[in-house]
């Protein structure tokens, strides 16, 4: 496991929000390194880090993927897939799938996973491999979510919170407080509570950005076109 992109700060991002595995757990070492030493982060935020990095490095590793997957995987409101922040399973959203994939194809990135496009740690990947000055454009499109995400991840005590904290700082952005609010006020509901899931996605809609006509314009040109919905499978937990 290589941090060889261009930004291998947001490279080592990517691979702390993805699901836990040996590999992951082999490179943090050097995940840890990069991360202490970001001068683009506070001391403070740096320091945020380290718990999880520590947990990361040493837990057991079921212990580790049954956190990731009782998180992520079973809140939408901790949802790593960025647009169901956008529209939940609404009909917008296929269209938006394959417009961000052409997008990482013509950067010359391919996205070497079985997550959807919109999954955060792939969005970083492909970030870590641009210009920092066009992420951090695309990052600050996505600020509000960062921001109500760490909220929440605070609220559980999860050591994750300190990773969309920094993400955050990088983003460089203040985010539209209206968004956050919006987002905070979706209920923090289990995924497998669907009845209540409908009625929440029935009665919302967020948008990615505080300003359409900011961020990577790729990208924003990319989240006008959202169509038919695409769900991704469950993540199994390790046996």
């Amino acid at each position: 496991m290589s941090l060889s992109p261009q930004d291998r700060t947001l490279k080592a991002m990517s691979l702390i929000l993805s699901y836990p595995t040996q590999e992951l757990q082999q490179a943090m070492p050097e995940i840890s390194g990069v991360l202490a030493s970001e001068s683009r982060l506070t001391a403070a935020a740096r320091r945020a880090l380290r718990p999880l990095a520590s947990q990361l490095a040493t837990r057991d590793l079921y212990e580790l993927q049954e956190q990731y997957v009782m998180l992520f995987d079973r809140s939408r409101a901790l949802s790593l897939n960025l647009f169901e922040h956008v529209h939940g399973e609404s009909r917008d959203r296929g269209g938006a799938m394959v417009s961000l994939l052409e997008t990482y194809r013509d950067g010359g990135f391919e996205p070497a996973t079985t997550e959807l496009p919109d999954h955060l740690p792939v969005l970083l990947e492909f970030l870590s491999t641009r210009p920092f000055v066009e992420a951090q454009e695309t990052l600050a499109d996505a600020a509000h979510i960062f921001e109500a995400l760490t909220a929440r991840l605070v609220r559980r005590e999860s050591p994750y919170a300190a990773v969309f904290a920094a993400l955050f700082q990088l983003s460089g952005g203040a985010p539209d407080q209206a968004a956050v609010a919006e987002l905070l006020d979706q209920p923090d509901i289990d995924a497998d509570d669907l009845e209540a899931l409908d009625k929440v996605w029935e009665e919302s809609e967020v948008r990615f950005g505080p300003d359409p006509n900011g961020g990577c314009p790729q990208v924003r040109d990319m989240l006008a076109q959202m169509d038919v919905p695409i769900n991704p499978a469950p993540r199994a937990t390790a046996e």
